[in-house]
């Protein structure tokens, strides 16, 4: 768990911001394994974080596999 993970006082999340996305998703999620979520479940997960400010159209498969990498990361 990352010292970071709280969004509290902190500039908005966008796309580009894989690795606190995924701190933010490893703890909003810690049952989950990220290794088998689909990508339409991750882009509506992330977009439905607090503190995440950004548009779908900016997401695309590079951004969403990133998030999930760093995830992946993040559990192990």
């Amino acid at each position: 768990m990352s010292a970071l993970s709280s969004t509290k006082n902190q500039t908005p999340m966008k796309w580009t911001e894989t690795q606190r996305i995924a701190e933010e998703l490893y703890d909003a999620h810690p049952e989950i394994d990220p290794k088998t979520i689909r990508f339409t479940d991750l882009m509506q997960w992330v977009m439905a974080l607090d503190g995440f400010d950004d548009s779908e159209s900016h997401c695309g498969e590079k951004i969403l596999e990133a998030i999930q990498l760093a995830w992946i990361d993040e559990a192990a």
